[in-house]
């Protein structure tokens, strides 16, 4: 059976550009390494393999702002090809996206695979470039959706609270791109959050950390319908990584501990959870806080 998934260890990655090469590069006599670039470490990769975990599609996502994405890499191998691998990549591509808050895919297609995308939903805009000096590629985008499990008003709730609150917020443009109760992902401006190193402030970092974790304790008080003034109570942080490109949060109720019904008998909680910071799949900074919820006064 077939799964769709990210590639994990440096073998499978090593077929994942294998596939790359032979499909999009070999043919025109590239050599073995040009099918990759330098932003290989800050994209969101996906592949397909089969039950002798042959990897038999691939493709890549990448951020090129923080609501803009492109879809690169398509290749799918020439004895699998028909068999709907390829809508699999994009749909799972897709599907990341717009979890991380992409409202807007394009693309570069070549020219033979034009009407694949446009059954897809994708859009011609127009010539794009020609490859080698003999392969016609065109533009073409599709605009995405919410992710329809994202809980879109208590999120944008949680957003009106930061940007009315915290400036600083506003003025990185912190956004929630997908809260479903048991995972939130929140993203900023990459721009205006970065150093001199064209790298991600770290000051950036650890307040879309702090913020997202503050933001998962108030999205669960508005769940269970329960009131409290939030406070960071302990705080730690660990940089693993320079994030390049744009960077993201993540928050999963599987690092989440702590009881809030203790403010229904009008006693405070602590509620302790972990944030991971990513540069595309990879973990760049792990934040772990310590949130105090003050019950209101009887």
């Amino acid at each position: 059976m077939n799964v769709c998934r990210s590639p994990k260890t440096v073998p499978e990655f090593e077929q994942y550009y294998q596939l790359r090469w032979q499909i999009l590069r070999q043919p025109w006599e590239q050599p073995l390494g040009s099918e990759r670039d330098n932003l290989e470490q800050q994209s969101i990769h996906r592949m397909v393999i089969d039950e002798n975990e042959n990897v038999l599609a691939v493709g890549r996502l990448e951020k090129s702002s923080q609501f803009a994405g492109q879809i690169r890499f398509m290749a799918v191998n020439t004895n699998t090809q028909g068999q709907g691998l390829g809508q699999q990549i994009i749909a799972a591509l897709e599907h990341q996206a717009q979890k991380l808050g992409i409202t807007e895919v394009t693309l570069n297609a070549r020219e033979d695979a034009v009407g694949f995308y446009q059954k897809l939903g994708y859009s011609l805009q127009g010539f794009s470039h020609l490859l080698f000096g003999e392969i016609k590629h065109f533009v073409m985008s599709k605009a995405l959706a919410h992710d329809n499990n994202h809980q879109l008003p208590v999120s944008t709730a949680l957003q009106n609270v930061w940007h009315e609150t915290i400036p600083l917020s506003k003025a990185m443009n912190i956004k929630v791109s997908y809260f479903d109760g048991k995972e939130l992902i929140a993203h900023c401006d990459g721009d205006f959050n970065k150093n001199l190193h064209n790298t991600m402030f770290a000051g950036s970092i650890y307040t879309l950390a702090t913020l997202s974790g503050w933001g998962w304790v108030y999205l669960q008080l508005q769940q269970q319908q329960l009131k409290g003034d939030i406070v960071l109570a302990k705080a730690d942080i660990k940089y693993h990584a320079p994030i390049a490109g744009i960077g993201y949060a993540k928050v999963v109720a599987e690092s989440v501990s702590g009881d809030f019904t203790r403010l229904t008998r009008g006693k405070n909680a602590r509620i302790n959870l972990t944030v991971h910071l990513y540069s595309g799949e990879n973990i760049a900074a792990t934040f772990t806080g310590s949130y105090a919820v003050i019950a209101p006064k009887l």
